[in-house]
């Protein structure tokens, strides 16, 4: 089974400094609560995506860092845990298992950890047995820079010369492994060009081609428009075709697409998202987010 988020920790740990009042090393606390969490040695062989730490021992640190912003314990010294005087009151006032909401308060008491009022998007992320950690934050700060980008990037695409669409369209393609050389991919588009504005040979001899229309819309692409397009298809003898809009699909040309066989539609918000994963017109920077190597300070106390 994955490693309990943090909030799973704090009861084990209430529980284990409490029958050592005069307190306990990080160490011995990080073993008693994978024992009470009943955690395998698969588990506890898990590390955090940096490597730095075993995951069961950072959930184990965040758990002791909410009681001690609760001011239910204390670290006298690096890699020594004990109970306050309240901490001792309070583990003898609330037998265990703490129920979720007296978890939740421990979990947000502090200022800078306080969940914020619940709304429709956060209610679908947390719920009861779900609190959010540092992790979950540094997340969802990324996920709304992701959302900003897309929007810049709808924003720009929906202002480039169409030829100019048109070609990123095929550097995207390109990038998703359509056509052995960007050479393999060409365009088509001008006056006549029956709704085809770029082909993609996938064999040397140009016997398998994917047939590309790229279209800046600003209005909802429709049935019609794609119906247009399988026209298109049939009428150069194709199988297979690609139809991508800066704007998005109607429900019926959706539903079309589906019933005929061989037409894939990206809408705006998709052909971001790829732009962004591959990294065409984007430009993506490492960035390097420190933490307390809790394991490091450990050691001394050892």
């Amino acid at each position: 089974m994955p490693v309990p988020t943090y909030e799973k920790f704090i009861d084990p740990i209430l529980r284990y400094l409490a029958a050592h009042p005069d307190g306990a090393p990080a160490r011995d606390v990080y073993d008693a609560a994978a024992a009470a969490l009943q955690l395998s040695d698969a588990d506890r062989q898990e590390f955090l995506p940096s490597g730095a730490q075993a995951t069961y021992k950072n959930r184990t640190g965040w758990g002791h860092d909410r009681l001690k912003r609760a001011g239910l314990s204390s670290s006298q010294r690096r890699g020594f845990w004990q109970l306050t005087t309240k901490g001792v009151d309070f583990a003898r006032q609330h037998p265990a298992p703490l129920s979720v909401e007296t978890i939740t308060e421990i979990a947000t008491v502090a200022n800078e950890v306080r969940l914020s009022e619940p709304s429709e998007s956060k209610a679908t992320r947390l719920t009861e047995d779900r609190i959010a950690t540092p992790d979950d934050r540094l997340g969802e700060a990324l996920a709304e820079l992701r959302a900003t980008v897309v929007r810049e990037l709808r924003e720009t695409l929906a202002n480039v010369s169409p030829s100019f669409f048109e070609t990123i369209v095929l550097d995207v393609l390109h990038r998703l492994g359509y056509g052995a050389s960007r050479s393999d991919l060409q365009r088509v588009g001008g006056a006549g060009d029956g709704g085809i504005d770029g082909v993609i040979s996938l064999d040397k001899l140009g016997l398998e081609k994917v047939y590309v229309q790229a279209k800046r819309w600003k209005d909802s692409v429709g049935r019609p428009e794609i119906q247009a397009f399988y026209g298109a298809l049939a009428g150069n003898r194709a199988r297979k075709g690609v139809f991508i809009t800066t704007s998005v699909f109607t429900q019926q040309a959706l539903d079309f697409a589906r019933a005929v066989e061989g037409i894939v539609l990206v809408d705006g918000p998709r052909l971001a998202e790829l732009m962004i994963d591959y990294e065409i017109g984007v430009t993506a920077r490492t960035l390097k987010i420190p933490k307390l190597d809790s394991d490091y300070f450990d050691e001394e106390s050892a």
